[in-house]
């Protein structure tokens, strides 16, 4: 397995993962508009792949003071093989590497099977509100 930044070349592939972890995505979390979108700003998708195949994949977002982790995830047929862990382990020395010194994660209140991973990974819950509203055309 490789860890390694997202490349263009990923495109295709990248999309296809992300529909197949995480499904039915509402527009704003349409894979195709979040990787345009994202590659706009910067380049910090990190992906797990195995024999030229997408394993996991993990975005990040740093605004010179927090780091955030977004749409974490492997595929179903090699989970709990330690894929994730590497992957976020990987994802927050990059973060750290640029001048991040906290990471955040949101989890939807709906995941709490993944909560006790993050909590092994260092994570813990913070209170916290989280607050949201959607802008734009995509509204």
């Amino acid at each position: 397995m490789i860890l390694r930044k997202y490349e263009e070349s990923d495109k295709l592939n990248l999309i296809k993962f992300w529909g197949e972890v995480f499904p039915l995505p509402s527009a704003h979390n349409d894979p195709t508009f979040v990787l345009e979108s994202k590659t706009k700003i910067d380049d910090l998708i990190f992906i797990a792949v195995n024999n030229g195949e997408i394993i996991g994949s993990c975005m990040a977002g740093y605004d010179g003071h927090r780091g955030w982790l977004y749409s974490v995830g492997v595929s179903p047929k090699v989970r709990r093989a330690g894929i994730g862990t590497k992957l976020m382990k990987y994802a927050i020395q990059q973060l750290t590497e640029i001048g991040c010194f906290k990471v955040n994660i949101q989890i939807l209140s709906t995941n709490t099977s993944v909560v006790s991973f993050y909590e092994s990974l260092g994570f813990a819950v913070e209170e916290r509100v989280s607050m949201g509203v959607l802008t734009g055309e995509i509204a």
